[in-house]
């Protein structure tokens, strides 16, 4: 008897072993699959363990091979749902068909719709679709080999709540979509603030960039990558525990966050003057503490309100009559703090700002905002401050190594295992880390395509989002890497096949490498993937450069056909001509038809024109009627 109960708990246990699937982070409820498309289900299981699916009505059997993966392949599925998908006992919900597209790049494919919320908030508010899913991957990466699955993530659609999380150019993408096709969009966000092209890129395509392969096989040793993340973190550690150690701010009998706080003997200066972060002649590093009093009406008083504190270099926390209400610990997001309610009191309120400086050059940024706002009404917190010093320190020491950044490392783990999951195309958002590198990054960029489409096995739509203008502006620069890196993704568009340019030059911001202006990228990528992946006899683009020819000392440009229904302006800005010298000089240019004529009547044999040729050369203003600019350019 006792020998029969141990065989029949051993038959249980294995049964119970061999029934155990376990499915990818990508199959699972809510997703997205892509319609017109064999659909690949794949996962693991015990090794030959049979597997049954079952979806839209139709059942599709397999087993797991000795290793326990499997996979199925259905057919190709119209757009609908939602619908179940069993696999085995496993049932996953609400599973739509319709286009995927994969979203990648650096921090601005990012960027969160959090971020963008004051120039959106009342749209975004006030939409919802279970039609738009979802999914950020999350940060990882691997040197050793592609990866067969990534971290726990899942598929979510889009309400007011869940939308905050959402990259704002994918979001605005897939609304757009949505309202033009009717198909449900899925989204796939695979990015990393601050990723290089190499990072994205395969060891095998990589074969032709050697010295990039021999980056990657040093971060192969484990033992070294754990060595330097634990040696890197320690500087920093070490100066923030100095910092607040010697804060006077935070160590006084009474902290200077406080109202009962007596500051009559700090000097005052105004808040975007950034006078007080330099030691003499030298940028000053530390803790500095900025007070201000601010009168609020009584209708105020115990109410929720929005504190703006624009953006700060480099981090920040934030203090209304004495209560934290929120903290930034690096440059780049918007200062957008709630003020609970209880907190604000009629009269006089106080504001107090502790800001850590790290690497030199603290300060408020200018041309952003510094208010209170509440209902609608808003009280500015720009102008004088009072301000002290709480502590000088040296520049923070470096982090280390961004593992994140090496080549392969997000390959392998944030792409190669994607491959299955079939896809639309590729939305790319990137540059900003390869501007000091322009002579690879055609090549590149070139490889990081083809290296894409082999893995999906087809020629997908590329739709590149160029660098949108930033820092301070000119119209011109001899030299700049940002011009350069634009003018290799224009290159790549027009030489790639199935590639697409959604020019952002007229949408960015000189003070934020993170531009607000998420919605005309996204739109912009629209008309491309309208264009590129449904076949639309749409206008897609801005004014494309095709050709030039020199009639004594005027250069005539020709534009692509279909692009070139130029949008007539008093005055052209942004044309440069150079003669023989190389030099370059801003230049006189008209509409003349379908065609701009450009001459400086200071050079009488022209050699070359650039366009837009700056970091941020604001005004530029070649558009054709479709409303679309063109892309900074030069001729050959």
């Amino acid at each position: 008897m006792k020998k029969n109960i141990v065989l029949l708990l051993l038959l249980a246990f294995s049964l119970s072993a061999r029934t155990e699937v376990r499915l990818p982070q990508l199959v699972s409820d809510g997703m997205i699959v892509q319609r017109d498309a064999p659909v690949k289900i794949w996962g693991w299981a015990s090794p030959n363990e049979n597997i049954t699916v079952n979806f839209n009505g139709s059942g599709y059997q397999t087993s797991a091979d000795r290793d326990g993966t499997w996979k199925i392949t259905l057919p190709a599925q119209k757009a609908g749902g939602p619908y179940l998908l069993k696999i085995n006992d496993i049932e996953l919900k609400n599973v739509l068909i319709g286009d995927v597209w994969l979203c990648s790049g650096q921090s601005n494919m990012e960027t969160p719709i959090s971020r963008v919320m004051s120039l959106y908030g009342d749209e975004i508010n006030n939409y919802s679709n279970p039609h738009i899913r979802y999914v950020k991957i999350p940060l990882t990466y691997n040197f050793h080999g592609p990866q067969a699955d990534v971290p726990p993530c899942n598929w979510v659609d889009v309400t007011p709540e869940t939308a905050q999380d959402f990259s704002a150019v994918a979001y605005f993408f897939a609304k757009e979509m949505y309202e033009k096709t009717g198909v449900p969009v899925g989204l796939i966000n695979s990015s990393v603030g601050g990723s290089p092209a190499e990072a994205w890129i395969s060891e095998e395509a990589l074969k032709p960039f050697p010295a990039l392969l021999n980056d990657m096989r040093i971060c192969q040793s484990d033992e070294f990558v754990a060595e330097m993340q634990r040696l890197g973190s320690l500087p920093g550690r070490r100066w923030h525990t100095i910092v607040n150690e010697q804060d006077k701010g935070l160590n006084e009998a009474i902290q200077w966050s406080s109202p009962a706080y007596n500051d009559n003997s700090w000097p005052t200066t105004d808040l975007l003057d950034n006078a007080w972060g330099k030691n003499g002649l030298y940028p000053a590093n530390g803790v500095f503490w900025f007070r201000k009093e601010v009168e609020i009406p009584a209708g105020w008083a115990n109410q929720s309100a929005l504190l703006f504190m624009g953006r700060i270099v480099d981090a920040d926390s934030v203090f209304v009559n004495g209560v934290f209400v929120g903290t930034t610990g690096y440059q780049y997001p918007p200062r957008n703090y709630q003020v609970p309610a209880g907190v604000l009191k009629a009269g006089k309120n106080l504001v107090t700002v502790r800001l850590i400086s790290q690497g030199g050059f603290p300060e408020f940024v200018k041309n952003k905002p510094y208010k209170i706002v509440f209902n609608n009404q808003e009280i500015s917190l720009e102008g004088q401050w009072k301000y002290n010093v709480g502590a000088l320190m040296p520049a923070a020491s470096g982090g280390g190594i961004t593992f994140q950044y090496k080549p392969v490392g997000l390959y392998n783990a944030m792409i190669a295992p994607l491959q299955n999951h079939a896809i639309k195309g590729f939305l790319w958002y990137q540059g900003e880390s390869n501007t000091g590198r322009t002579a690879e990054y055609y090549d590149l960029m070139s490889t990081l395509i083809s290296d894409w489409r082999n893995l999906w096995k087809g020629e997908f739509p590329f739709l590149i989002v160029q660098l949108a203008n930033f820092m301070e502006p000119a119209l011109l620069q001899q030299n700049s890497g940002w011009a350069e890196l634009r003018n290799v993704q224009l290159e790549l568009s027009k030489t790639i096949p199935h590639t697409g340019l959604a020019v952002a030059i007229d949408i960015g911001e000189w003070n934020d490498i993170h531009p607000l202006n998420k919605k005309d990228v996204g739109k912009r990528l629209a008309l491309q993937a309208r264009k590129l992946a449904y076949g639309e006899k749409i206008i897609a683009d801005g004014p494309v450069y095709q050709s030039s020819k020199i009639e004594g000392n005027k250069v005539i440009l020709s534009f692509k056909e279909g692009t070139n229904d130029l949008r007539p302006v008093d005055e052209l800005k942004g044309f440069a001509v150079a003669g023989a010298d190389g030099l370059f000089k801003l230049s006189k240019a008209t509409v003349n038809g379908n065609q701009v004529i450009v001459w400086n009547d200071e050079i009488s044999q022209p050699v070359k024109v650039r366009y837009a040729w700056a970091n941020n050369p604001e005004g530029a203003n070649l558009y054709n009627k479709e409303g679309l600019p063109a892309s900074p350019f030069q001729t050959k």
